[in-house]
């Protein structure tokens, strides 16, 4: 076993991480949709980001008042190419937010656990591929 067992840490390092923030992603959700705090909000703004290849994101800024009349205003975490309906500036939405840290919110309708789940299956097959090769080639030396 020369130099086989390098290549094989690329994609049991990439496996990992995925199924890392996967996993850590899923368990966020699970969490605050077990002990956050339903409020009504509004739209206030769109944050617009760019990736490096030029595409834009826009990220809805979400205005909502907590249990303790605190007011908050977040940009959601999850951005989109596109705005669809319901999500203008000014629309009525409800927010899922932690009573601890509301800057820990999740905007209904837009924030989906589907990023996660993706994250985790692709990370759980890379690193089961890649730690399967690896086994195999230990057994064959």
């Amino acid at each position: 076993m020369e130099r086989e067992w390098l290549f094989l840490l690329i994609p049991l390092v990439i496996g990992v991480s995925f199924l890392g923030v996967g996993v850590y992603g899923l368990r966020r959700a699970g969490s605050l949709r077990r002990t956050g705090i339903t409020a009504a909000g509004h739209i206030v703004r769109h944050d617009t980001r760019h990736d490096d290849e030029g595409a834009r994101y826009h990220h809805p800024v979400v205005a909502w008042t907590t249990r303790e009349g605190r007011a908050c205003t977040y940009s959601s975490m999850f951005g989109r190419s596109k705005v669809t309906r319901g999500f203008g500036v000014g629309a009525r939405v409800m927010v899922l937010y932690d009573e601890r840290n509301p800057a820990r919110f999740e905007l209904s309708g837009w924030d989906s656990k589907a990023f996660f789940v993706v994250f985790t299956v692709v990370g759980a097959a890379l690193t089961v591929g890649a730690s399967s090769a690896f086994l195999i080639l230990l057994m064959t030396r």
